[in-house]
């Protein structure tokens, strides 16, 4: 590293003197660079161990071990801070691969600024799109994402280890951290609005945070952290990527693919080989991808909005159906994916009964889909968000799956009933269900159903049937979109042709939105408009019920603990 900045220049032999006077001590002096308006005052007890390059209004103090090879830009503050170092050859874990999903690393992604969870997704759900399609255009992609051996303007560093090959960008705050090793820090915000941060006790090895935070005896190690996105409370996490506005707290992650909001805030709580997205993980949450055969090689997909309860466990691999709810042990490899918004109990024996459609009569999705976006983090800080989001509980992949699952209900109900075990349940992809559960999930689909018309469609005007063959939708990390355009952003061959075609999915959503229902919804449901409206009222009604019953419960409880 030489002199980055034509504005500075060599010390004069009289504040070498000055220096040195402050108890700094330098390898060789003649490997600093200053601002001519430097205040030297402000430079006391550094040990300048090799090249660096100080811009104007800089303040460096008590920097035993040394600090090298970086340009440390204006108004930034080091304070008691044990060395830090910068290497040529450091890429600041840029490029780092991160073995997501698989352990083994047969998906492992590269991280890099700026990464969504969409290409994410992409990257390790379909390997064959990183390693065939971007073969020749990812190298010169991420080499043009690399960081620079750089402390940003109004920085502040302060109480701190070891920090080493770790690019800070502007107006972050590093205070009381551990170790940092392989890193970058990067702030989009707009000036004063810096989310990025890094408190006490954190050690960060081969990672890249990106407007968000880690904080709390956090340890991380080969991870992406994003926009808006919280690590804490001591939580551990080994292999993972972490979006928009994810909070994990005092547990453990490996190898998991954290779509937007995904919540883990207890001890004890393990999510490991899956994905996940809208969830929420309660205590004691347990996974497992490791069968004493082949290995840490099973890995599964919790779609978005699922909840476990506390004590849960799932052996992977599995695939659980969006927002529903897991409790007990399940070790079947259950594949609920068919029958969103169920209820999945686990026994003694680990086997999956499920309760179809039966979170649609919750009132706590009402309040979680209104949540999420008041509680986006990246709001009001004119961040470019990377990560597109569709919030809508009800949209064109739910009510798609609920529109099949009614269909099936129908094949499987049309069985003859054939005693297993001396039980009447149904049997389908390592589940159990009654006929009544099954008669009662079709009432409930078709109630949820009407009220996505009726909120979706003004005055239940369908659109016009073009006669094209309706698309199906696919929900990845947390965009909703068609399969059409998945298959156009396969047909990629750089990252920055897939990101336009999401980004123009995500723009015109609505609109194929609208052309899906003018497509999928025939004769039978255009002629039912007044059933539509009447069963959008008593789905609402049903929850308005669940509400008032939840109310009363805590009305009773109150009473029950009350003096």
């Amino acid at each position: 590293m030489s002199k980055l900045d034509s504005n500075l220049r060599n010390l004069t032999l009289e504040e070498i003197k000055v220096l040195k006077s402050q108890r700094c001590t330098a390898d060789n002096w003649d490997f600093i660079f200053i601002s001519p308006s430097l205040d030297l005052s402000n430079l006391v007890n550094v040990y300048f161990k090799g090249n660096v390059n100080i811009h104007s209004g800089v303040v460096m103090r008590n920097i035993p071990g040394g600090i090298s090879g970086c340009s440390v830009k204006e108004n930034v503050r080091i304070e008691n801070v044990a060395s830090i170092e910068f290497e040529d050859d450091s890429q600041f874990g840029v490029g780092t691969f991160v073995s997501v999903l698989d352990e083994t690393g047969s998906r492992a992604i590269p991280i890099f600024p700026g990464l969504s969870s969409q290409i994410a997704t992409l990257m390790s759900r379909e390997p064959r799109w990183l390693q065939y399609n971007l073969k020749t255009s990812l190298k010169e992609f991420i080499d043009s994402k690399l960081t620079e051996a750089e402390i940003g303007e109004n920085a502040v560093i302060k109480n701190s280890g070891s920090i080493k090959n770790v690019s800070i960008g502007p107006e972050i705050k590093i205070e009381g951290a551990s170790h940092l090793e392989n890193g970058s820090l990067i702030n989009n915000a707009a000036p004063g609005k810096c989310f990025t941060y890094i408190g006490t006790g954190v050690d960060a090895q081969n990672f890249i945070l990106e407007d968000g935070k880690l904080d709390s005896k956090s340890h991380v190690v080969n991870c992406y952290i994003g926009q808006g996105a919280t690590i804490g409370s001591g939580f551990s996490a080994h292999d993972s990527l972490f979006f928009a506005n994810c909070d994990m707290e005092n547990g453990e992650a490996h190898s998991l693919l954290a779509g937007p909001y995904t919540v883990s805030m207890h001890k004890g709580t393990l999510l490991i080989g899956c994905q996940t997205s809208f969830m929420n993980a309660g205590s004691g949450t347990n996974q497992s991808n490791h069968m004493y055969k082949m290995g840490p090689i099973h890995w599964g997909v919790m779609e978005r909005g699922v909840k476990t309860s506390s004590g849960s466990y799932l052996m992977l691999g599995a695939k659980i159906g969006a927002f529903s709810l897991l409790m007990g042990p399940h070790k079947t490899h259950p594949d609920s994916s068919e029958f969103p918004f169920s209820y999945l109990f686990g026994d003694d024996r680990g086997v999956t009964t499920i309760v179809p459609g039966l979170m649609l009569r919750s009132c706590g999705l009402l309040r979680d889909e209104a949540k999420w976006p008041s509680r986006d983090r990246r709001q009001k800080r004119s961040l470019p968000l990377y990560d597109h989001i569709i919030f809508e509980v009800l949209n064109p992949f739910t009510v798609e799956t609920m529109l099949n699952a009614i269909d099936t209900i129908d094949e499987l109900l049309s069985r003859p009933i054939e005693p297993i075990e001396d039980d009447f349940y149904i049997r389908y992809k390592g589940l159990k269900f009654t006929r009544a559960a099954a008669e009662r999930a079709k009432s409930l689909y078709t109630l949820a159903i009407s009220k996505y018309l009726n909120t979706v469609l003004r005055k239940l005007k369908f659109p016009d049937n073009d006669g094209e063959r309706p698309d199906e939708w696919v929900d990845l990390g947390g965009l909703i979109l068609t399969r059409k355009y998945l298959h156009m952003i396969l047909n990629c061959e750089t990252i920055t042709e897939a990101e336009a075609i999401f980004n123009e999915a995500y723009q015109i959503y609505r609109q194929l939105e609208l052309k899906w229902i003018g497509r999928r919804f025939g004769e039978w449901w255009r002629n039912r408009q007044d059933e539509i409206k009447a069963e959008a009222r008593r789905l609402n009604e049903i929850i308005e019920e669940d509400r008032q019953d939840y109310l009363d419960m805590l009305s009773q409880e109150s009473d029950m603990l009350s003096l």
